[in-house]
């Protein structure tokens, strides 16, 4: 095999490292924000009965201020874009749990993509070592 097939196959090589990394991080993304709405759902559960809920409220820079939540109060749900509608705890809970499986589909894909390019990354090292044996054993 000639160095020019060599050099490609590194390249191409290169390329799919880099890719496999883009989509580890994309799955750490999806992970991060899949926990972060199925926390948000586990917290609008809780909130039931007739009394009032107290808690924290970033303000920023590290600084809160108490609130007092009514478990019959409407919630503001980021439907993306920017806007943001007021929905009751139900509605609000559907949305999110619709957003969970949408985002489990996603990270689904995700691992398929990866395991798929982990695969052509194995395979091109084999093939590199290949080429490496075949390059050691022909006389110069």
């Amino acid at each position: 095999m000639s160095e020019e097939h060599a050099q490609a196959l590194l390249q191409q090589m290169q390329s799919l490292e880099s890719y496999l990394n883009d989509l580890l991080q994309r799955e750490e993304t999806v992970m991060r924000l899949l926990q972060e709405a199925t926390n948000a759902v586990e917290s609008m559960k809780v909130l039931t009965g007739n009394s009032e809920y107290e808690t924290l409220v970033p303000v920023g820079l590290g600084v809160y201020v108490k609130a007092k939540i009514n478990p019959d109060q409407k919630m503001i749900v980021n439907i993306g874009a920017g806007a943001s509608v007021e929905q009751n705890k139900e509605s609000a809970i559907n949305y999110m749990e619709s957003r969970i499986k949408e985002l489990e589909m996603v990270l689904q894909q995700l691992a398929s993509q990866r395991q798929e390019v982990s695969m052509k990354l194995e395979q091109g090292q084999h093939e590199m070592n290949k080429l490496i044996q075949s390059n050691r054993s022909s006389p110069q």
